[in-house]
């Protein structure tokens, strides 16, 4: 297959999925959009699919150079089977680490490329982190924070599901791989909690699952100290350990998340906060470099989207352009730290995260990022 990626389906219609369909279509790809319901008229083709029947999934990957999967993550390994079969190119927006695992094993036979992870955290993020370490001849560490927030928060929990919180609460629960002292390990999430300043507002920092993506396999053996953690209010960690561990909602996941979304449900206003450092020497002087960001709502093509959501689906589309135009792999499993950060932020998506335009759609930023730049 090469290169060659024309037509795209989109699988997943929610708002992360129809502004990634969006996107890719205002980018020039030939875009078809699929869900079990058709809720609204896109400017992009549509169809109906039920993506948790094989055979029905199978059909609907037919005449496609490339599948991008917004689903809920437990359906991607089903989707990442069915594509590698067609030979075309997937990617998603997964952050579970068991289901990249099963990914990377299938990706061995894979005719096209395999990009799980495309999304923020893990996704924009290991590209950061990859880029600040290239800096240094020596790593000491590499740490890795980003928060999804309201920008106005209220309570005490001082947050509100505007991501999946299947996808939360699959964080807050699973262990999280870190590097300690040279010594790759599993961790518990919702600990090493750490008070963070961005722009002079206090925030604090926890471990969660996922948001490292592969990153530990790459840098096995290369950095003292590699971890992510998640951004959140101050307080809000010792809340939630209390919701899932002494009131032992931990045992019942899903109905955990329908409490929290019934008690905390989406924001319009949000913002997008991201801490990357890494530490190390450059010659003989032990440094450290940081990317610090805050991304806001922007208006595309006459709608106003949430941070989350834009976030997520310019850096899915960013690397489907990078594939398309050779400037990745066309084969095999891709890591989102292979990805150079200066030709990610060149391609028509990846402009976004600095401010600048989206040339072919007329996108612009109505309220840009606090501190601008790349």
């Amino acid at each position: 297959m090469g290169a060659k990626i024309q037509s795209v389906l989109v699988l997943g219609l929610g708002n992360v999925g129809s502004l990634v369909a969006g996107l890719l279509h205002a980018s020039g790809f030939e875009v078809t959009g699929a869900d079990i319901v058709i809720q609204k008229a896109f400017p992009f083709a549509t169809i109906k699919v039920d993506s948790g029947r094989p055979g029905e999934l199978a059909k609907g990957l037919e005449g496609f150079d490339a599948v991008v999967s917004c689903l809920p993550y437990h359906l991607n390994i089903g989707v990442a089977t069915a594509a590698c079969a067609a030979g075309i190119h997937y990617f998603d927006l997964t952050e579970d680490v068991y289901t990249t695992r099963a990914i990377q094993e299938m990706s061995r036979e894979a005719k096209a490329v395999m990009a799980p992870q495309c999304g923020l955290a893990p996704g924009f993020i290991a590209i950061v982190g990859a880029f600040l370490a290239q800096q240094f001849h020596r790593i000491r560490s590499i740490r890795l924070r980003v928060g999804a927030l309201p920008q106005h928060p209220t309570g005490l929990l001082g947050y509100a599901f505007n991501w999946s919180p299947e996808g939360v609460v699959n964080e807050y629960l699973n262990d999280c791989e870190v590097i300690e002292d040279g010594q790759r390990k599993w961790v518990s999430p919702l600990e090493w909690l750490e008070t963070i300043v961005i722009n002079g507002v206090q925030l604090e920092a926890f471990t969660t699952s996922g948001g490292l993506g592969t990153m530990c396999e790459t840098y096995a053996g290369r950095v003292e100290n590699l971890d992510y953690r998640t951004i959140r209010y101050p307080g809000h960690a010792k809340l939630m350990n209390f919701f899932f561990h002494e009131l032992l909602m931990r045992q019942d996941r899903q109905r955990a998340g329908e409490i929290l979304v019934n008690a905390k449900p989406p924001v319009t206003d949000d913002v997008v906060y991201i801490h990357a450092s890494a530490e190390g020497w450059k010659g003989e002087t032990l440094s450290r470099d940081e990317y610090v960001r805050a991304f806001y709502p922007v208006d595309i093509a006459g709608q106003t989207w949430r941070a989350i959501s834009w976030t997520t689906a310019a850096s899915a589309c960013a690397v489907v352009e990078m594939v398309r135009n050779g400037a990745l792999p066309s084969r095999g499993f891709l890591k989102q730290e292979e990805i150079p950060l200066a030709a990610f932020l060149e391609t028509a998506n990846g402009r976004l995260f600095a401010g600048r335009p989206h040339g072919s759609a007329g996108v612009w930023s109505s309220r840009p990022t606090a501190i601008p730049g790349s």
